[in-house]
């Protein structure tokens, strides 16, 4: 019967066939594969799609899919885990892994999960990832885990990659969610934190006090010190005035005016002495001051360090700090001694200093009370040499018997000053026989020396005049010696004691 058909329809339909069977096959084994899945052709090749279309060989070949999706995994510490400091901890993490897409990788995943739901592969990750969480958790203290999570996940993960790796499998994230302990031990981490923040606080505060105390300290050093520059400008201003209303005064009283500069000066640059003494008194006081709030901070310090760390590591952070408190104490008071000594030195120099200054003044107070002693006795010298000359322009102008009028008059008063200092010996001892009418003859030889001298200066003859007035007898020296009046001396005031003058022998 196919004969009766011609041969080129045979073949069309042959033909035909071949493509409608071939566009069967095609249709058959077309396939697709989304982002999110990998499509795996297995039987006559081998072949891995994502997304991308391919053609599988009905019969032959077949094709199964595996999720490349994220898969989340909550991992948490199935124990409490001892730390590397022997802290129990629990470890709550959120980690997001998948099927590798790397063809290395999706071939070991393939093996693994191929066909497995997402359920089955966040468990075989789960028991991984908290294997090694739990083996970095040993190696890690708490406080570094919680000071720095991204730290601890990011050694979670470079411990865990290999492992998942060999499964296929990737982490994509991982986030620590909490860190539990039955002790309470991450709370008071928490207290410990807050502390330190408060103790910057503090130190920040006691800080800014010490700056403020410093300020008033300088402010007022400075104050003080105008008040010593104005105060010391008054008195100069002052001893100025008291300088020139000395020199406007000299001509009727030189002596009081230098006395009174001299009091002045004294008391101006006691004053003066004392003002300073004072303000360093205050400028130290106020550095003692500012040292000791710096010492209370610092002291503040100290024991918020004790009671943080004391909470922290227990007996044996105690035990440290009680010995370092004890060095701290032994030290401040080695340095406080110090100090005190070198006040105290200090304070022995400022008096030898003050003592040597009071003495430089004494001295220059006595040098100008001998020069103002000295100045009056040469004015009053001056002033009676002057009477005395006046006297004299007058003796000449009176007669003779105004002139013995006055030397009568005058003579006792001589003769008392002569004698005059004798009021201010308590005893006299003379040594030889007679000595003691020779002294009366000295005192009355004197009074004859203070009549010639008024003599020569008055250029009146006393002498003659005398002579004339007595009848012409003539009057030589040792008769007036003989005929003076009587010295008036306190003999109750003064005892004589004549003692026979002494042997040569003796005195050998």
């Amino acid at each position: 019967m196919l004969q009766d058909f011609p041969i080129e329809l045979i073949i069309a339909i042959a033909v035909a066939a071949g493509i409608a069977l071939f566009a069967i096959i095609l249709a058959m084994g077309y396939i697709k594969a989304p982002p999110d899945t990998a499509y795996i052709i297995s039987g006559l090749r081998r072949k891995i799609i994502i997304g991308k279309a391919s053609i599988r060989i009905p019969f032959f070949e077949r094709v199964d899919k595996l999720k490349l999706q994220l898969i989340a995994v909550d991992v948490k510490t199935s124990s409490a885990v001892p730390t590397a400091d022997y802290i129990n901890i629990n470890v709550d993490a959120n980690v997001n892994v998948k099927v590798s897409s790397d063809p290395a990788l999706i071939k070991l995943g393939a093996e693994n999960f191929l066909n497995k739901d997402t359920t089955y592969v966040a468990k075989v990750a789960r028991e991984v990832l908290e294997g090694n969480m739990r083996e970095i958790v040993g190696q890690m203290t708490l406080e570094a885990m919680v000071n720095d999570r991204k730290a601890f996940a990011e050694k979670v993960q470079e411990n865990a990659a290999p492992d998942l790796n060999r499964m296929g499998l990737e982490i994509v994230s991982f986030n620590v969610q909490n860190f539990t302990d039955d002790q309470n031990l991450i709370e008071n981490l928490g207290i410990d934190n807050t502390t330190k923040i408060q103790k910057k606080a503090a130190i920040a505060r006691a800080e800014s006090e010490k700056e403020i105390e410093i300020a008033k300290a300088q402010a007022k050093k400075e104050a003080n010190d105008a008040k010593v520059l104005a105060e010391t400008e008054i008195a100069q201003k002052n001893n100025e005035l008291a300088i020139r209303q000395a020199e406007l005064k000299r001509e009727a009283d030189t002596q009081l005016a230098i006395a009174d500069a001299a009091y002045e000066i004294q008391k101006e640059e006691q004053r003066k002495t004392i003002e300073v003494s004072k303000a360093n008194a205050n400028i130290a006081a106020s550095e003692k001051d500012v040292e000791l709030k710096a010492k209370e901070a610092e002291v503040k310090e100290k024991a918020l360090d004790a009671e943080i760390k004391k909470k922290a590591e227990a007996d044996r952070y105690k035990a440290q700090q009680e010995a370092d408190a004890k060095l701290y104490q032994l030290k401040k008071e080695a340095e406080a001694d110090r100090f005190q000594r070198e006040q105290e030195a200090e304070a022995q120099k400022a008096e030898a200093e003050a003592a040597k200054f009071a003495r430089m003044q004494e001295a220059e107070g006595i040098a100008a009370v001998g020069k103002a002693e000295a100045d009056a006795i040469r004015a009053k010298g001056l002033s009676e040499a002057e009477g005395i000359n006046a006297k004299a322009e007058a003796m000449k102008k009176y007669g003779e018997a105004a002139v013995l009028e006055m030397y009568f008059k005058a003579l006792p008063e001589v003769v008392k000053n002569a004698a005059a200092p004798l009021e201010n010996v308590d005893r006299i001892t003379m040594y030889g026989d007679g000595n003691s009418s020779r002294m009366v003859g000295d005192i009355i030889s004197s009074t004859t020396r203070v009549t010639d001298g008024l003599s020569e200066a008055t250029g009146v003859d006393i002498r003659g005049i005398l002579s004339g007035f007595l009848g012409g007898r003539a009057v030589s020296a040792p008769e007036a010696e003989t005929e003076a009046p009587a010295v008036e001396a306190p003999a109750e005031d003064i005892s004589f004691e004549e003692v026979p003058e002494a042997d040569e022998s003796d005195n050998e």
